[in-house]
């Protein structure tokens, strides 16, 4: 099963970087871009973002995977 998720993450990731790519040949002029990046440092989540409905949007899908994450540990 783990290696089910290693190579279901490494697929997201190369996933990820074609539509970056895409997205830089396409060259797409607009005024209205909106940013966002979310992590973590230890168990605690954070973000950044340039809208406040983006940074809201990465926080709720920040903690929703740390409560899957800690539900997983109990598991173990």
């Amino acid at each position: 099963m783990e290696e089910f998720f290693i190579k279901f993450g490494i697929a997201l990731i190369l996933i990820g970087f074609i539509i970056l790519l895409i997205g830089a040949f396409l060259n797409v002029k607009s005024e209205n871009v909106k940013f966002g990046f979310g992590g973590f440092i230890g168990p605690i989540p954070f973000g950044f973002a340039n809208d406040p409905k983006l940074l809201v949007l990465i926080i709720a899908i920040s903690i929703i995977i740390l409560v899957f994450f800690l539900l997983s540990i109990k598991q173990i």
